[in-house]
């Protein structure tokens, strides 16, 4: 999006929260941006700790957080689920428009462990006047195709697996994959270094170099979240993913992929799966979606006039697939 707005006559001030600042990286395009606590979820080895993550929310900064974020001089404020700059346009009663993959969960929406607390979140994280979801398949009217940040390079198979698994013990996922001799892995996540032993290259994280290697990867590995598997379906990659258990949003991902025949799923990591997936790893046909950053940058900078159903119409195909069996149709 911040490519996207760079060309429009329009004032941005960007907010970052959720992740301390110093972890923060590839941060140039935003310019002098804006940083809060925020809130987050807290995980151990691959699953969501809702108990640490009240004890850690911190509800007085949050709220401090808020009331320090002064946006009544803004026309209107964008959030992707991000929970302060959605309360403080809120408390300051400026129009608010909220863009991310958990606003396109619906009634018709494919959804797996949801419990109350699941849905409180989806309803009260980051409320908005205006929601526009994003996702794999348009099972509501205000949802459109996923926003993408991919470079114009090659796409090619150069015959090694690229690993993300950001939420897993890094030391485990990399003796998992020496495991696998026959394979070479290319594994990314904060805090790891640059580092090349027996059949595994380890690299920190890094936009560039990471959509670089995705691009000449065979395959990838990762958890279900919704940026980097959507980049896999544009670029046509074979995934093997493994949600982040107790999380909703990526529980929901894994089912819609398996209900759409779109990736493979796992619960657990181990040699053997790996093996199976690499023996049989399931192709998506590159999905082609549409610019939407560029589609949306475009509505923010002429106010906003269209819907999200009119924005949705020019954004996916005619016939975007067959209903999967025991769908609704959803309402045009």
């Amino acid at each position: 999006m911040a490519t996207a707005l760079a060309p429009y006559d329009v004032e941005v001030t960007w907010l970052f929260s959720g992740r301390d600042r110093a972890k923060l990286f590839d941060m140039q395009p935003f310019g002098p941006y804006l940083h809060r606590a925020g809130l987050t979820f807290t995980t151990r080895n691959g699953s969501v700790r809702y108990g640490a993550t009240l004890f850690n929310s911190r509800p007085l900064r949050f709220a401090r957080d808020v009331i320090s974020l002064n946006v009544a001089a803004y026309d209107r404020v964008l959030t992707d689920f991000e929970p302060v700059s959605a309360w403080a346009a809120r408390r300051a009663g400026v129009r608010s428009i909220g863009i991310g993959h958990q606003y396109a969960f619906g009634a018709h929406t494919p959804t797996r462990g949801g419990n109350p607390i699941s849905k409180a979140i989806l309803q009260w994280f980051a409320p908005v006047d205006v929601p526009i979801g994003l996702h794999w398949h348009p099972y509501s009217d205000h949802v459109l195709p996923p926003i993408l940040d991919l470079p114009d390079i090659p796409v090619s198979n150069q015959g090694y697996v690229l690993v993300y698994l950001p939420f897993e013990d890094q030391r485990v996922v990399t003796q998992l994959l020496h495991d696998i001799p026959g394979q070479n892995f290319v594994q990314y996540a904060n805090g790891l270094e640059q580092v090349h032993r027996a059949n595994v290259m380890t690299h920190p994280a890094s936009t560039a170099t990471f959509k670089r290697h995705l691009a000449g990867s065979a395959g990838v590995i990762c958890n279900s979240g919704f940026e980097l598997i959507s980049e896999c379906l544009q670029w046509g990659k074979p995934v093997l993913t493994k949600p982040l258990q107790g999380q909703m949003e990526q529980l929901s991902n894994a089912l819609t992929l398996e209900q759409l025949g779109l990736a493979q799923t796992t619960r657990a990591l181990s040699s053997e799966s790996i093996r199976r997936w690499l023996a049989a790893p399931t192709v998506p046909p590159a999905s082609g979606f549409a610019d939407v950053a560029a589609t949306l940058a475009r509505w923010v900078a002429q106010g906003c006039r269209e819907t999200p159903q009119e924005i949705g119409l020019s954004l996916w195909p005619e016939n975007p697939g067959a209903l999967l069996p025991g769908e609704i149709a959803c309402p045009a």
